[in-house]
């Protein structure tokens, strides 16, 4: 069966970069980067992952922030931690939705923000 996924295109040096790749590194899954540049003033891009259970999704998200630090980036805002179902972290120019899979498909954000021009979302391969 062909792959019908876009590969998500990233400026490397960008923050959006940064973000991409410490999540691929953290193996997350199923990561989706949505454009949200010239749509939304929340954000430029929401990127929405998942992690296997509330352990790993908590530790990328700890993980990610640290990086954030360690790259010069102002902390991020962290919502949702304690129970880690969900988490949100406000990185300013990027948003990311760490999520358990059930919980990400019952609210489902990518349906609900995929309105880029070809009304897709840009999701990372496969690795």
């Amino acid at each position: 069966m062909p792959d019908l996924e876009t590969t998500i295109h990233a400026e490397p040096g960008t923050l959006h970069a940064l973000i991409l790749e410490q999540l691929d590194d953290d193996q997350a899954q199923d990561i989706v980067s949505i454009p949200l540049e010239g749509k939304s003033s929340i954000a430029d891009h929401m990127v929405v992952a998942s992690g296997r259970s509330t352990r790993q999704v908590a530790a990328m998200a700890m993980k990610l922030a640290e990086k954030l630090k360690q790259a010069g980036e102002p902390s991020p805002r962290i919502e949702g931690l304690p129970a880690a179902d969900w988490v949100l972290i406000d990185a300013g120019d990027v948003v990311v939705h760490l999520f358990r899979p059930e919980v990400r498909s019952f609210y489902n954000l990518e349906r609900m923000w995929g309105f880029g021009e070809d009304g897709q979302t840009r999701q990372m391969g496969s690795a």
